[in-house]
């Protein structure tokens, strides 16, 4: 179950954000890597805001050949829960972008997951960076997804310690952890990246913003520019020096598993009944629940390697 190659091969599900962009910059700037498709999921923002995001951010990076789907506008069974204080009204920092007019790709998001992922059964690898609606339903209309990725890198939970929408929970699972719950539990090879490993290894200090404008030009500014809400959210909420790049990280593991320093092989449960612990990663590294293991929990990462494939995503020439 452990990332032990390289990923060459990417299916990203979005629901683009700040931080999700700039993890698309990163698969977009990576000539190792092909991104087979990209499917847009309500999250951070509404499902049309996150779309243009994608689709502008897609632009942005002279990648329009990648195809960029549209999939479910809300969550399985609860209401929408969006993230405009740390995105912005937009997603992308109200920072004057003209993010609409773009149309995605024909075809449902979803359906085009299940096509191409099982039409190249072991090749592609899913990196998922918003909540989980899409996959839960795609795994729910076609439960052989879960043997045919190769493997699903997933931004998502804590691993240890608090969280960040809940003294328990994190953003992507609380959004939707029933759907959560039924990824975790379908038997996918599933590493679980959670946000306590931006907060500790992918936190950008304002040097390194400064640093990242200066060599990276255009697309550097935009992947710094956009962060504007994030700023705040990051050093008066979350008391970091800088801006955690928890998306970011996630795609850097999952392009190159090396930059994992340290993990575990654990049980994740995730808490879907209501309560104060709705939303819940339960990581039993000892098993003692009994149950077998069903993730690689990233436990700590190389923060110098997530800065190198940031910083060569930027200084690379677009469409390059």
């Amino acid at each position: 179950m452990p990332l032990n190659q390289p990923a060459k091969t990417l299916w990203i599900d979005t629901d683009t954000g700040s931080d999700d962009a700039v993890a698309l910059v990163m698969a977009f700037q990576n000539p190792n890597v092909e991104i087979a498709g990209i499917s847009v999921v309500a999250g951070n923002i509404s499902l049309e805001k996150a779309l243009q995001n994608a689709l502008y951010t897609r632009e942005l990076c002279g990648a329009q050949h990648i195809p960029v789907y549209a999939g479910l506008a809300v969550p399985l069974i609860r209401g929408p829960f969006h993230a405009e204080n740390v995105h912005g009204e937009d997603g992308m920092g109200d920072i004057g972008l003209p993010l609409s007019g773009r149309v995605a790709d024909e075809g449902h998001a979803i359906d085009r997951m299940i096509e191409t992922i099982l039409a190249r059964p072991g090749e592609i690898t899913l990196v998922t960076l918003g909540p989980l609606t899409n996959v839960a339903v795609a795994l729910a209309r076609e439960p052989k997804l879960a043997t045919a990725v190769k493997h699903c890198v997933i931004m998502g939970g804590i691993g240890d310690g608090p969280g960040n929408v809940t003294p328990a929970a994190e953003f992507n699972i609380y959004a939707d952890p029933d759907a959560a719950r039924m990824v975790f539990q379908s038997g996918m090879p599933i590493v679980m990246c959670g946000w306590e490993i931006s907060c500790r290894h992918a936190v950008v200090e304002p040097a390194d913003t400064d640093e990242l404008k200066r060599v990276g030009g255009a697309l550097g500014a935009f992947c710094v520019d956009i962060q504007r809400f994030l700023v705040e959210f990051a050093t008066k909420i979350s008391g970091l020096p800088g801006i955690d790049l928890p998306d970011p990280i996630t795609m850097a593991i999952a392009i190159d598993p090396s930059i994992v320093t340290k993990s575990s092989e654990a049980y994740v449960e995730v808490v879907n009944a209501d309560g104060p612990a709705l939303g819940q990663t339960i990581v039993d590294r000892k098993l003692h629940a009994g149950k077998p293991v069903n993730a690689t929990v990233v436990d700590s990462a190389s923060r110098d390697g997530f800065m190198k494939m940031l910083t060569d995503a930027v200084t690379r020439p677009v469409g390059g």
